[in-house]
């Protein structure tokens, strides 16, 4: 069974909150690339499987709170964890990077960080573990997550069946698919919106 296909059948099972839940359990490893789950809420809001609303809200509270846990780990636990995140090599890489962005963008370096796979993990503890105020981590922390969050359900609402295939891409090369994406969808609405500007244009001119 696929990732996709594993989503799926985890929403069949528990609905809504499986959104939400999944988010969560992906900083345990759960095989399922957060792009993936946002994507498939929007698809299956779209479909008329998922009302939007509260597939949204899930799908945003679920980033919140595993942003939160991340930071909370690194502010009460981080001490103890440090060395042990010092010893596994591959981890210890995502978390000097995550330092070097939080040292260069300060707080931003959260919202940068929800665009890079794994760091998105990291840096949020990185926050913590560095004592940044609570208050000030959710400033940066929450809006970043729920534009993050409302992109890629937008993104998911047009994909469709394709979700895991945008998904598997995006994960891969992060941001640059996602301007791609944008761009698109730009160009898209700004053609319909001067197409819709002619039509009534025309229908005036014929009522005069």
């Amino acid at each position: 069974m696929g990732a996709y296909d594993l989503l799926l059948s985890i929403i069949e099972q528990v609905g809504y909150a499986a959104l939400f839940l999944v988010l969560c359990l992906g900083l345990i490893g759960l095989p399922i690339p957060n792009e993936a789950v946002v994507m498939t809420g929007g698809a299956l809001a779209a479909s008329g499987v998922l009302s939007p609303i509260p597939a949204f809200i899930m799908t945003c509270l679920g980033i919140c709170s595993a942003m939160s846990f991340g930071y909370s780990i690194g502010r009460f636990a981080g001490s103890r964890l440090s060395n042990w995140f010092s010893s596994k090599k591959n981890i210890n890489r995502f978390v000097k990077r995550s330092e070097e962005l939080s040292s260069k963008y300060g707080g931003y370096a959260i919202s940068l960080s929800l665009c890079l796979p794994f760091l998105r993990h990291v840096t949020p503890y990185v926050m913590g573990l560095n004592k940044m105020p609570f208050k000030r981590f959710i400033l940066f922390a929450y809006p970043s997550a729920f534009v993050w969050t409302l992109i890629y359900f937008i993104i998911g609402t047009f994909v469709g069946e394709q979700v895991q295939n945008i998904a598997n891409a995006i994960y891969q090369y992060g941001i640059w698919i996602v301007a791609a994406l944008a761009a698109a969808a730009i160009i898209y609405f700004g053609f319909r919106i001067a197409k819709q500007r002619r039509t009534t244009k025309k229908n005036v001119e014929r009522t005069m």
